[in-house]
């Protein structure tokens, strides 16, 4: 009896072994593509109603609504990347033909750029020298320019990779999208085994917030990057597009965008008439804090979860995870902070009411 005891207990454990192996395997496999996986995931759950809107527009066509919501996002990631790339082609041909002609010159330094309070000045001289010895000016400066080169290029690059990652994740949210309510349902079944009986509220609780942080988070960017574009169109400020773009990169990661505007509002008074850009202040003030007020109303919306806990799960999601956590963030704060709930609800004299009951 003994020795069939210990042969049972061998046996089990050799099939543990095995089997942790196997799981240990495939999280090895699986790791790589998490991030990607997640964002698929994130991505889906945000345009599911665009997508069930346009399937329902183009009389059902499932696939014909998927293919049109995939061409958009690879255009959004993908674009990017192409411009990008085949700007600095350009660019380096340029210079190479330049520099191969001994043409190779320094425009003249902008107007105004002296007025520029505190950095102007030295900004201007530096550039005066490289007009006119840039020999000696990269001589005296090349280590410093190679330094900022290389620290500019591999930002670049890593921004680059992250687009590239994000067009992987657009094409398997396209494969999501037919099969996305059954996986819900499987979701939703899991959830309620380990979180029951409401864990199957969570998941809905969980999908809500995603879509209301996506909506809070990059839709008011978007507002908020369109209103600077127009403001510096306005008011004929060059690089317009570039600058709102960047505005739009902040406001997503909660900076926001007076880095900016606050360095244009300063160029504005140090190039524009007075009138003129008191004029500009006062327009670039309230698009500079405009996320403040409506950001809380888009999240918010149609959630009982408290928006500070909303909030919270969003910068510390951001600080802990990055981007991505932006969305992580609220989930995993918003589900926790209702577990926390039903167990403060949830008072001894219940539980053991319950346990009588039940015997």
């Amino acid at each position: 009896m003994e020795k069939t005891q210990d042969a049972k207990i061998v046996d089990l454990a050799i099939r543990l072994l095995f089997l942790g192996l196997f799981l240990y395997s495939a999280l090895v496999m699986v790791a790589p593509l998490a991030s990607v996986v997640i964002w698929a995931t994130i991505l889906c759950v945000a345009l599911y109603p665009a997508f069930d809107w346009l399937q329902s527009k183009l009389g059902g066509r499932k696939k014909l609504a998927t293919t049109i919501l995939v061409l958009l996002g690879l255009v959004l990631t993908l674009g990017p990347v192409a411009t990008a790339v085949s700007g600095a082609a350009e660019l380096g041909s340029e210079f190479a033909e330049q520099a191969d002609k001994g043409e190779l010159k320094i425009p003249p330094a902008p107007e105004g750029l002296k007025e520029i309070p505190l950095v102007g000045g030295k900004i201007a001289d530096v550039w005066g020298m490289f007009e006119r010895n840039l020999d000696g000016a990269l001589a005296k400066y090349g280590a410093q320019i190679l330094e900022i080169t290389k620290s500019l290029f591999g930002k670049v690059l890593g921004i680059g990779i992250g687009l590239l990652g994000l067009a992987l994740s657009v094409l398997i949210m396209g494969a999501l999208f037919s099969p996305g309510p059954n996986l819900v349902k499987g979701l939703q079944r899991f959830a309620n085994r380990v979180f029951a009986p409401r864990g199957g509220e969570f998941v809905t609780l969980a999908g809500a917030t995603i879509r209301n942080v996506t909506k809070g988070v990059i839709g008011v960017a978007a507002i908020q990057a369109v209103c600077v574009w127009i403001l510096l169109a306005l008011f004929g400020i060059s690089s317009a597009a570039t600058l709102a773009f960047i505005c739009l990169i902040l406001s997503i990661i909660q900076i926001g965008p007076g880095l900016v505007l606050i360095p244009v509002i300063i160029y504005a008074w140090s190039s524009m008439s007075g009138g003129t850009a008191l004029i500009f202040t006062l327009l670039a003030v309230p698009v500079m804090i405009m996320d403040s007020f409506l950001r809380p109303v888009f999240i918010s919306k149609g959630l009982e979860t408290p928006m500070l806990v909303i909030l919270i799960g969003v910068l510390g999601g951001m600080m802990a995870y990055g981007l991505i956590g932006v969305f992580m963030g609220p989930v995993l704060f918003a589900v926790f902070y209702e577990l926390f709930k039903v167990w403060i609800d949830t008072s001894p004299e219940v539980e053991s009411a319950a346990e009588g009951a039940a015997k």
